[in-house]
Formats: C-alpha cells, structure tokens, sequence
C-alpha cells in the first residue's frame, strides 16, 4: 500500500520538472534562434540537464530577475554547449565554450541580465561575437 503512494508523490514530484518551457524567437543578425525561456529559479537551475539533444538554431535564454555576476556550468548536461552572457540591453558582453558534466564555473565580464545556451561553437561558426546585440528580447517584456 505505501508503494503506489510512494510512486504517486515521486511521479507528482517529477512532473513539473517536464512542463514545457514557453519559447521566444530571438536573432543574431540574420540568424534565427528558438530560445526555450528558463525565467524562473527552478527552470534555471534545471537548464539543458540530462538533454541528448539540442535542434539546429535552439538554445536556452536564462532570464535572470536583476543584471549580476552570473554564472552557469554543466552538471548533469550531456550536450557541449556555448554560453554567451548579455546585459540588459541584449548586447552580447562575453562568449564562454562548456564541456558536458564540467562544474567549472564560467561567468559574465560584467554584470549580466540574460545567458543564451546554444551548441557548442554556434556563435563562433556564425561570426557572432561580443557587442552583437540580439534582436527579440522585446517580446519577453
């Protein structure tokens, strides 16, 4: 009898964890990016965990409350990601290369409002660098 109650909570538990993530189409110049919107401490904290997989152009926009000395890693994250940490107005302050299960910190040259995660090396092969700045930030306001 206290194994189903058991496996109830625990599947309870879990199921916030899989909610779908409200998205935002963002661009770097001419590139078009889906960005899954982690606005909240929990959606933050969970990031790109355990994913196998990121489509081409997706990442993850980490919305942070207040610009600050953020920082991310990769525990528990299987896919090698680039980070690029923008202020407040979207311009893009520092680029940062993630190696999977890594909790080596890597952190915003300045206060930061905004992280975006995209595959490993996708600013790069794109020209994207610090001082662009991402157009659709707009529609999170």
């Amino acid at each position: 009898l206290a194994l189903p109650f058991l496996l109830a909570a625990l599947l309870a538990l879990a199921a916030p964890a899989r909610a779908q993530l409200a998205t935002v189409e963002l661009n770097a110049g001419m590139y078009l990016i889906q960005a899954e919107v982690a606005a909240d401490f929990a959606s933050r904290a969970r990031g790109l965990m355990h994913r196998k997989v990121l489509a081409p152009n997706a990442g993850m926009l980490f919305l942070f409350d207040e610009p600050g000395p953020q920082c991310m890693w990769m525990k528990n994250t299987l896919i090698p990601l680039s980070v690029a940490f923008l202020d407040e107005s979207g311009a893009i302050i520092n680029i940062a290369d993630m190696t999977p299960h890594s909790e080596q910190a890597h952190c915003a040259a300045r206060p930061a409002r905004y992280a975006l995660e995209m595959t490993r090396g996708w600013f790069a092969e794109r020209g994207v660098k610090p001082g662009t700045k991402l157009g659709g930030l707009d529609k999170l306001r």
